[in-house]
C-alpha cells in the first residue's frame, strides 16, 4: 500500500472518529439538558400535596415571584417548603450542610476547612435541641415544612440538576435542618473562633495598652450613633511603649508589600434606616433596607408573599426556612443590619500538670471533654476531627505563658437560638415588635422597625450574654469565680430607641450607642462610622428639604456612591505628588494626572476615585504593617483590617509621629510616595494607564454559580449573572465589590406595600434555563424603582391535599 493509500487511510478513520466523538458530545449535551430541563419547577395544573388541609395556590409574576396562599398557617408553611425545593433545593442543601459541617461529603477535600469549623461547635446537635424545646405550634411549622421540601422534591421530573452533575442523590429534609439554616447565616455574621477578641489581646500584649486604646478605639470623634455619643480619639502610643526606629527594633519587611489589591475587609455588612410618618408623604412610616452579603448564584433571598385568612405579609426569606426574614405584615416593616455586638468571649484556660485537666471555676481540676467528629469526604475515606472542649467551650488557641484560649459563644447554647422570629406575622405595632425581638434567637442583630401608625424604632435583637466583672473586649480568666455570664441580658436591660424625637433611625454596622447601652451590647469589632455618617447626613438633608419623604428617596440613599470619606485621601495624594516629586517620574505623573479631576464618587466611569481607593489602601499596608509586626508573629492569623482603623491611619499621616513612621524611611512624605510608588507598580504589572483605567473596570460583577470556577469561562458565564460593572464600594451607602454588596434591596411603607419597592442581584429559580433565572438583576444593577409586592399572575400551580 502507497504512502499516500496509508496517509488516506489514516485521515478517513480520524475523520470517523472525530464525527463519532462529536455525535456523542451532542448526546450527551442533549441528554444533559434533559436532565436540566426534567429539574425545572412546576409552574401550572395541578399537583398533590398530601398533609394540606384545603387547597392552596402557587401564583408566580412574571419575574417569578411567588405568593403562596393557603387556608391556616400550617398549609402555607406546608406549601412554601414545595416551591422552595422546587426552586432552590440545592442551594437549601449547601445550606444546611454549611451550618452541619457537611460539605465535604458533596464536594470533597475542598470543603474540609469550611466542615472543620462547623464540626468544632456540633451544630447538628445544637439544631436538634433547639427543635426538641420548641412549643408544639411552632414544631407544627417546622414540620410541615419539611414535609412539603420532601413532596415538592420529589414531585420534580429529575433530581436538580446539581445532583446530576455531582453524580449523587439529594437526602430528604429534616425539621432539625431549618436550624441548621440559622447556623449557617451565623457562621457568615459572626466570628466563630473569637478571632477579633485575639487580635486586641495581641496588639495589648505585644505593643501595649496605649497602643491599644488607639488603634482599636470604641469610640471615636466621627461616630454615627443613634444617641449622639462620641469620645476623642485616644493619645497616639508614646516612643516609650512603641518605637520602630529603636536600634535593637528589627526592621519591617516593607520589600514584600505587593500593592494595593489586598481588598478591603468584606464585613457581613447592611444598611437600615426609617422615616417616621411625619416626615413621609402619605403620613406612613418608611423602611430602607439593604443587607450586604457575599454574591452568587441562586441569590440567598427568595422573594415571596405568603398568604393565610387575616396575614398577607411580603419580604425575602432564607430557602429552607418558612418564615420572612425581613419584609412587611401590613402591621410592621422591619429589616436588619449586622450589630458587630459582643455575643462571644475568650476565656483563659490554666492547664494542669496532665494533659487531660484544666483547672476550672476556683481552680478545681476539670477533665477536658475529648468530642470527636467524623466528617464524610467524597473521593476520599472520611476524616476524624478531635475538638477539646471545656465547660466553657472549645478551646481554639494557645494564650501566652503555656495557657490557652477557649471560646464561650452564644452559638453553642441551644437556648440562644429559636424561632421566635415567626411572632412578628401577629405584631400589631412597633412595641410588640420590639418586645419580640428580645425573645429572637438570631445572630445579634440591629432590628429597625416601622408600623402602620407611623412609629419607628430601633434596638438589638437575638441573645446577648449578661456579662459580670468585665466587658468581654479582650480575655479573661473565668477560674476565679469573680467573672462570669450570668445567662442572657433581660429584655428591660438591651438599649431601644422607640419613636426618636428626630423621626429618623440609621444603622451600618457602626456602634449605635453609648453608655450603659454599649455596655450591655459589647464590642465584637464595630464598622468604620463613615458609611453610616453618610446615611445619617443624607436623611438629614431629606429632613431639611421640607418636602414629605418618598420611596424613591430613601433608595437615593441605598445607591448614594458619594465618596465622602475618600476625599480626605485625595487631597494627601494630591499634596503628596504635587510637593515636586511626580515631576521626573513619568508613573507619578500620570498618576497625579488621573487623581487631578476628583469625580467624588464610586461612579463606574471614575479614574481618580480608583486610584485614591488603591493609595488609601497602599498607605494603610505601608503605615500599619511594620507597626503590627510583632502581632504578626505572635499569631500569623492576626489581621488589623478587623480594627476600626480609618481615623488612627488619618491621624498618623496628619501628625507624622517620627517613633510610628517605618525605618525603611526617612520621612512620612517618602512613605506615601513609596505608597503612591505601589499603585503606578500594580497598574503596571497589569498593563493598565491610571489615567483610563476606570473604577467599573476594577469593580466588575463576579456573582456566579458554585460550579462556574471549574468550568471554562464562557461556560461558566451560562451558570453566572453578567459581568455588569458596579458602582459603589465599602465606605459609602451603595456598598459594592465583584462579588459582595446589597443582596436585596428595599423600602416600604407597613400598609402601604403598593408603594414599595425592592429588587435583588438574582433570580427566584436556581436553573439556567428557567424564565426566572436572571429575572430582576438588570433593575439591580441600575438601581431601578421595581415593584415591593408581586405583579399580576402568570403562572398558577393548585395544590390539592
Amino acid at each position: 500500500m502507497s504512502a499516500s493509500s496509508v496517509a488516506k487511510r489514516v485521515f478517513d478513520i480520524g475523520g470517523t472518529l472525530l464525527v463519532v466523538a462529536l455525535v456523542l458530545l451532542a448526546c450527551a449535551g442533549v441528554w444533559f439538558r434533559g436532565r436540566m430541563v426534567a429539574s425545572l419547577p412546576q409552574l401550572q395544573g395541578n399537583a398533590s400535596l398530601p398533609g394540606l388541609s384545603a387547597p392552596a395556590t402557587i401564583s408566580r409574576d412574571a419575574q417569578g415571584v411567588v405568593t403562596i396562599t393557603g387556608a391556616n398557617r400550617i398549609d402555607v408553611a406546608r406549601a412554601t417548603g414545595w416551591v422552595n425545593a422546587q426552586d432552590r433545593f440545592f442551594q437549601m442543601d449547601i445550606l444546611r450542610r454549611r451550618g452541619a459541617g457537611e460539605l465535604s461529603e458533596l464536594f470533597g477535600k475542598a470543603a474540609l476547612p469550611l466542615d472543620r469549623e462547623a464540626r468544632m461547635h456540633g451544630f447538628r446537635k445544637v439544631a436538634e435541641e433547639v427543635l426538641a424545646k420548641e412549643s408544639p405550634d411552632k414544631r407544627a411549622i417546622f414540620e410541615a415544612y419539611a414535609a412539603g421540601v420532601n413532596a415538592g422534591l420529589a414531585a420534580l421530573a429529575g433530581k436538580p440538576w446539581e445532583y446530576v452533575v455531582l453524580r449523587t442523590e439529594p437526602r430528604p429534609w429534616l425539621p432539625e435542618d431549618i436550624g441548621l439554616i440559622s447556623f449557617a447565616m451565623t457562621q457568615d455574621l459572626q466570628e466563630t473562633t473569637g478571632h477579633y477578641v485575639r487580635t486586641l489581646a495581641a496588639i495589648r500584649d505585644e505593643l501595649g495598652p496605649k497602643s491599644l486604646a488607639f488603634f482599636a478605639p470604641l469610640m471615636t470623634p466621627d461616630d454615627a450613633a443613634l444617641d449622639g455619643s462620641v469620645a476623642p480619639l485616644p493619645p497616639l502610643p508614646p516612643a516609650s511603649e512603641i518605637d520602630l526606629r529603636r536600634a535593637d527594633t528589627p526592621a519591617p519587611a516593607t520589600a514584600s508589600i505587593a500593592g494595593p489589591d489586598w481588598g478591603d475587609r468584606e464585613t457581613p455588612g447592611s444598611n437600615n434606616f426609617a422615616v417616621a410618618g411625619r416626615l413621609a408623604e402619605g403620613g406612613g412610616a418608611l423602611v430602607a433596607t439593604d443587607m450586604h452579603l457575599h454574591l452568587a448564584v441562586p441569590n440567598i433571598w427568595y422573594r415571596v408573599s405568603l398568604r393565610w385568612p387575616g396575614h398577607s405579609e411580603t419580604g425575602v426569606m432564607l430557602p429552607g426556612a418558612p418564615m420572612l426574614v425581613a419584609g412587611s405584615t401590613g402591621k410592621i416593616a422591619w429589616g436588619f443590619t449586622n450589630s458587630n455586638a459582643g455575643t462571644g468571649d475568650i476565656i483563659v484556660v490554666n492547664p494542669s500538670v496532665s494533659p487531660t485537666d484544666y483547672h476550672g471555676p476556683h481552680g478545681d481540676l476539670v477533665r477536658y471533654d475529648d468530642r470527636v467528629e467524623t466528617i464524610a469526604v467524597k473521593g476520599s475515606k472520611p476524616e476524624v476531627v478531635t475538638y477539646r472542649w471545656t465547660i466553657w467551650g472549645p478551646l481554639v488557641g494557645d494564650a501566652p505563658k503555656g495557657r490557652q484560649y477557649a471560646y464561650h459563644w452564644t452559638a453553642d447554647d441551644s437556648m440562644a437560638t429559636n424561632p421566635e422570629i415567626l411572632d412578628l406575622e401577629d405584631a400589631a405595632n412597633v412595641t410588640q415588635a420590639i418586645d419580640i425581638a428580645h425573645r429572637m434567637g438570631i445572630p445579634s442583630q440591629n432590628f429597625v422597625v416601622a408600623d402602620s401608625s407611623g412609629q419607628i424604632a430601633w434596638t438589638v435583637a437575638g441573645q446577648l450574654p449578661r456579662r459580670q466583672g468585665y466587658d468581654g473586649r479582650l480575655p479573661v480568666d473565668w477560674g476565679f469565680g469573680d467573672r462570669r455570664w450570668d445567662g442572657f441580658q433581660d429584655p428591660k436591660e438591651v438599649p431601644s430607641i422607640i419613636s426618636p424625637a428626630k423621626g429618623l433611625i440609621w444603622t451600618a454596622n457602626n456602634r449605635t450607642i453609648g453608655g450603659k447601652g454599649l455596655k450591655v451590647l459589647g464590642d465584637s469589632g464595630y464598622d468604620v462610622a463613615a458609611r453610616a455618617h453618610q446615611i445619617e447626613d443624607d436623611l438629614n438633608a431629606l429632613v431639611a428639604g421640607g418636602h414629605p419623604i418618598t420611596p424613591k428617596d430613601l433608595l437615593g440613599i441605598q445607591l448614594d456612591d458619594r465618596a465622602v470619606m475618600m476625599a480626605t485621601w485625595h487631597d494627601i495624594l494630591v499634596d503628596a505628588l504635587k510637593s515636586g516629586a511626580a515631576a521626573d517620574k513619568p508613573g507619578r505623573s500620570a498618576l497625579l494626572e488621573a487623581a487631578q479631576t476628583w469625580e467624588g464618587r464610586a461612579d463606574v466611569a471614575s479614574v481618580s476615585y480608583r486610584v485614591v481607593h488603591d493609595f488609601r489602601l497602599a498607605v494603610a499596608h505601608r503605615v500599619l504593617d511594620p507597626i503590627f509586626a510583632p502581632c504578626v508573629d505572635q499569631d500569623p492569623d492576626f489581621t488589623w483590617s478587623r480594627l476600626n482603623y480609618e481615623q488612627p491611619l488619618e491621624t498618623l499621616v496628619k501628625s507624622r509621629p517620627a517613633n510610628l513612621l517605618d525605618p525603611a524611611f526617612h520621612t512620612w512624605d517618602e512613605l506615601l510616595l513609596a505608597a503612591a510608588d505601589d499603585v503606578t507598580l500594580a497598574y503596571s504589572k497589569k498593563g493598565l494607564d491610571p489615567r483610563s483605567a476606570t473604577w467599573g473596570q476594577r469593580n466588575t460583577a463576579r456573582i456566579e454559580h458554585p460550579f462556574a470556577q471549574f468550568l471554562p469561562h464562557w461556560a461558566g458565564k451560562w451558570l453566572s449573572m453578567p459581568d455588569d460593572e458596579l458602582p459603589g464600594d465599602s465606605y459609602m451607602p451603595r456598598v459594592a465589590d465583584t462579588a459582595f454588596g446589597a443582596s436585596e434591596r428595599y423600602v416600604v411603607s407597613p400598609g402601604r406595600e403598593e408603594s414599595g419597592i425592592m429588587h435583588m442581584p438574582g433570580g427566584q429559580n436556581s436553573n439556567p434555563l428557567s424564565p426566572f433565572f436572571r429575572a430582576g438583576h438588570e433593575a439591580w444593577v441600575r438601581g431601578d424603582a421595581t415593584p415591593f409586592l408581586p405583579g399580576p399572575t402568570k403562572y398558577t400551580v393548585a395544590l390539592q391535599p
